[in-house]
């Protein structure tokens, strides 16, 4: 337990940095020392990690979901870190289908291409798998969709 508390508190030290340490301090309400005492190493802080709702907001804030990622690391986890954004965010279920079916048809072609001689090459899989992460990015996205629409 001690190393993954130790791999969490660099994870948030670097999550900190990342967004620094003032414009930590603002979007969390926290001061400097609580901050540090976060991704302090010390004996005495040994206990105290972020709270979810501040890892949150620094990581909406910062380049990369530091926590998140670690998290996900200790729990053999696989994250898929996508910075595209699409044309249209607020479209709703309407604009979900289309580009679901999008997806399915490039899905559809790499895999006609790939198949093609019989064999699935290691980087011909690894085109799969970036189409099937991208489908189901799309499939999340719809989902959220229809669970705002029905509230």
């Amino acid at each position: 337990m001690a190393a993954n508390a130790s791999y969490l508190k660099k994870h948030t030290e670097a999550l900190v940095k990342d967004v620094g340490i003032e414009a930590a301090c603002e979007l969390t309400g926290k001061s400097k020392a609580t901050l540090g005492r976060y991704y302090s190493d010390t004996v005495e802080h040994a206990d105290r990690f972020m709270p979810i709702d501040a890892v949150a907001a620094l990581e909406a804030a910062s380049g990369y979901p530091h926590v998140t990622s670690a998290l996900a690391e200790l729990s053999g986890i696989t994250l898929s870190y996508d910075e595209t954004r699409r044309n249209d965010a607020g479209g709703g279920v309407n604009a979900d289908v289309v580009a679901l079916s999008q997806r399915f048809a490039m899905l559809m072609a790499e895999y006609n291409q790939s198949i093609d001689d019989g064999v699935i090459t290691v980087n011909e899989a690894k085109r799969l798998l970036r189409e099937t992460l991208a489908l189901q990015q799309v499939l999340v996205e719809m989902k959220l969709h229809l669970e705002e629409e029905s509230n």
